[in-house]
């Protein structure tokens, strides 16, 4: 007999009730009977999905509010994503189907009927919805600073501008002057020249 001092050691310690509780809701979810219809299944195996996938949704930046992360209810429950994605259940109950609304109309981007794969899809969808949304603000950062360094560059143009307008008068003044020094020239060689004419017609006067 087993005195009531002693413990009970489990056989398995790697298995979660967790675990369990899962297989039960799956084979729940299997049933065709009149316990378990058909809304009911495929509400159940959503809520097993988003159970599988509450890590990456706590890990989304909470400054992120384009995703909703719920699972709705109606007819046909869907496991929404963001506001263009989301994951329903196959006919067969069974096919987890990750589909997106586009321009050109619904595409699926998944579908399977392992969770963990499609779980798998829509991790990585998150991500680059997070990766295009940092480079969309890196953008934005690099054209505001190159905005605020855009008004020093036409500030410099003036003075650039001044300085080339300096050095066209320098240019015409020094060619004036080259001018006049010419003229000056040709008149005092004119004079030499003709100096001892200038002289006898002041002598025969």
């Amino acid at each position: 007999m087993m005195d009531a001092g002693d413990k009970i050691t489990p056989s398995e310690p790697s298995r979660k009730l967790s675990d369990a509780i899962r297989d039960v809701k799956n084979a729940f979810a299997d049933r065709d009977d009149v316990v378990v219809d058909m809304r009911e299944a495929h509400r159940m195996r959503l809520d097993l999905l988003a159970a599988e996938l509450a890590p990456v949704f706590a890990d989304v930046p909470a400054e992120m509010d384009s995703f909703d992360f719920a699972v709705s209810s109606g007819l046909q429950p869907r496991l929404w994503i963001d506001a263009v994605s989301h994951v329903a259940m196959g006919r067969d109950r069974r096919t987890y189907r990750f589909l997106k609304d586009t321009r050109v109309g619904r595409v699926v981007l998944a579908e399977s009927t392992d969770m963990k794969t499609v779980a798998d899809a829509v991790t990585r969808y998150v991500a680059e919805r997070v990766v295009e949304r940092q480079h969309v603000i890196e953008g934005g950062m690099e054209s505001a600073v190159h905005g605020l360094h855009r008004p020093v560059v036409q500030e410099a143009e003036p003075p650039i501008r001044s300085e080339t307008r300096r050095n066209g008068w320098t240019t015409f003044f020094a060619g004036l002057g080259l001018i006049a020094a010419g003229a000056l020239v040709g008149l005092a060689v004119s004079l030499a020249l003709f100096w001892d004419r200038i002289m006898q017609m002041k002598i025969s006067f």
